[in-house]
Parts: structure tokens; C-alpha cells; sequence
């Protein structure tokens, strides 16, 4: 995992917010803004954070499913950024999503045969006349059966579903799958299968994954590294251990404490974060947490953190995560 698959260099994805009566821009949405991440070859790299952060939108902007307002994509050794339509086709079988609901990204008026044969076209290692036999290897990989084939969506459970639109993602023999929330409409005993087989398909084809998720308890499981984003922007990156054990941001801290613990012994009141998200349209100047943060001090309203390296593929953007960490103020709750 020490090669780059990806590479994202000042990525911001913004959208129009508000426009003058003559169609000119006057405010954005800044739903990603100045994101530079590397996603290794191999890895499984989890993106959480609440809900409104740009986390899926960061994932659809990396597949170019999300507008680029500027910055660089970097897949494959090629910036897919500058690409326009006809010549990202080669780089579209390479890139697949798995959606959250399972249901609204399947067609209903199609067979599991007739989703699968879309996705096979985009395949140029396979033939036509070998879809039927390759649909049925697909339907195998993800532990459904060949009399499955010619079923409709609506006749399978919210897990099957869930396993057809992994072995949609497959057949176009993909580098890297983004999985966006894919598993938070499942039941738990379905999640944890889902998950299982997650893990077997990357050793099998060694695949590289972003997991998007709000469930810090799946992702210590799940991924290799962690980055946590807040107001459209990354704040942390952490392999998995390190992030749950001794996390390095007052924002990451919060989110591990307000998971509740399932041990009827370890009682304890929730961490509960105060105040608001901030809105997108109009982010907090300097750090953007800092309304929020216990540990704010004046500098922080006023200068936005720079990125802080803690180990090799790990860094922060905190302008007293030392200090807190040295003091053992961000480790006030046991690992998940």
C-alpha cells in the first residue's frame, strides 16, 4: 500500500448559491474545499463525519459524478479532472460506486441479467455472447445463485439487493470502489456480511476502497486508515488503531465519544456536541470547528490550521492537537 492510486491536490467542489437577477454567481456552497488526500493501492480508507459534510459529495467529485470547481484529481497516473466526457470513458469501468440504498440504484424494470449485461458492456475484456456465462460467475463472487438471474430487484431482500449492486460494481473489473453509506439501511446480522464480504472480494482482486460511513464502529473494523471531515474539509488522517485509541483532533474525540459503549457495566452519559453545523454557504472563518471546540483559543477564529504529519500517512489540522494529545486530553474515553 505504498503506492498511490489516487491523488487529490486542492479539491473544491462548490455549487452556485446564490445568483444576481443577471445570472452571475454572488455566494457558493463550498460543499468540499481545499481537500488533498492520497488513496493507496490496496487500502480501504474510511471517510466519516456528521451528516452535511461533504463526505458523498467528496466521493462522487473523485468519480467525477460531482462537479470540479477546481484542483486535481490524480487516478491512474492520469488528471481525470481535465477530462471531458468522451475521454474519461476509459477511466469509468476502472471507478464504481456502491450506493446507499439499494433499491432506488437498481432498475426495476430490469432483470439482475439485463443490470449486470449494462455494466459487462463497459468490460472490454468480455464478449457479448459470454455476458450470460460472466453474470452468473458475478452473481457466485457475491453468493447469490445462478436461478437468480432472471429475477427482478423487487423480489430480493434489502441484502441481496445490496450484494447485486456489489456484483454490478465487479463487472467492469473496477481498481477502486466507493462505498457510500452501503451498509446503513441493513439489519446488523446483514451488515456484518456485507462487510465480510467487502473484506474477501478486496484480498481476492486487491481492490481499493473509500468507505463512506457515520459508524466509527464498523470503520475500525473495516478500513485501514481514517479521515474524519468537518465543514467540507479533512481535519484528520490516522490509521484505524491509532484514530479510536488516541485520537489527534477535538472534533474526531467527539465523535468517538458520542458512540455508545454496549457494555451494560460501562454506564456513562453520551459526549454530546454543542452547537450547530456550520453552513457551507458561509463557513467559520480560521479553523472551521473552532464555535464548537472546548479548546479554542483566539488564534483559532483567526487562522486556519496548517496540516501537522503525526506518522507516515497520518496528519492533522489542529493548532494545539500536541498539546492536547501530550496532556491526554483527547483520550478521556476507552477505545470503541
Amino acid at each position: 500500500m505504498n503506492t498511490s492510486l489516487i491523488e487529490l491536490s486542492r479539491v473544491r467542489t462548490w455549487f452556485p448559491y446564490v445568483k444576481s437577477p443577471l445570472g452571475r454567481v454572488k455566494s457558493w456552497i463550498k460543499a468540499v474545499d481545499d481537500v488533498s488526500l492520497n488513496i493507496f493501492k490496496g487500502e480501504s480508507l474510511g471517510l466519516v463525519g456528521e451528516s452535511g459534510c461533504g463526505k458523498s459529495t467528496l466521493g462522487r467529485t473523485i468519480l467525477r459524478l460531482a462537479p470540479l470547481y477546481s484542483g486535481e484529481i490524480i487516478f491512474m497516473q492520469e488528471n481525470i479532472g481535465k477530462l471531458d466526457h468522451t475521454q474519461l470513458k476509459p477511466f469509468r469501468a476502472k471507478m464504481q460506486m456502491v450506493f446507499q440504498d439499494p433499491k432506488a440504484s437498481l432498475n426495476p424494470k430490469m432483470t439482475v441479467f439485463q443490470i449486470l449485461s449494462e455494466a459487462l458492456h463497459l468490460n472490454t475484456g468480455v464478449e457479448k455472447k459470454d455476458y450470460l456465462e460472466e453474470s452468473v460467475k458475478l452473481l457466485d463472487l457475491v453468493d447469490l445463485r445462478p436461478d437468480h438471474i432472471y429475477r427482478y430487484s423487487h423480489e430480493f431482500s434489502g441484502g441481496q439487493q445490496q450484494r447485486i449492486s456489489i456484483a454490478r460494481a465487479l463487472a467492469t473489473d473496477p481498481e477502486f470502489i466507493v462505498f457510500d453509506e452501503a451498509t446503513s439501511a441493513l439489519d446488523v446480522s446483514v451488515q456484518a456480511q456485507i462487510i465480510n464480504l467487502m473484506g474477501e472480494l478486496q484480498r481476492k482482486f486487491n481492490l481499493t476502497y473509500l468507505f463512506i460511513s457515520h459508524d466509527l464502529s464498523i470503520m475500525e473494523h473495516v478500513c485501514n486508515r481514517v479521515a474524519v471531515m468537518y465543514g467540507g474539509e479533512i481535519v484528520e488522517v490516522q490509521e484505524a488503531a491509532s484514530l479510536f485509541n488516541s485520537p489527534r483532533h477535538p472534533y474526531t474525540r467527539a465523535l468517538k465519544n458520542a458512540v455508545p459503549v454496549a457494555d451494560p457495566e460501562a454506564r456513562h452519559d453520551l459526549g454530546i456536541l454543542t452547537g450547530e453545523v456550520p453552513k457551507l454557504s458561509d463557513p467559520p472563518p480560521g479553523c472551521h470547528f473552532h464555535p464548537r471546540c472546548e479548546f479554542a483559543d483566539e488564534i483559532c477564529s483567526n487562522k486556519s490550521p496548517q496540516v501537522s504529519h503525526t506518522a507516515e500517512k497520518s496528519w492533522v489540522r489542529c493548532h494545539f492537537h500536541e498539546k492536547l494529545w501530550q496532556q491526554g486530553l483527547l483520550t478521556d474515553r476507552e477505545s470503541l
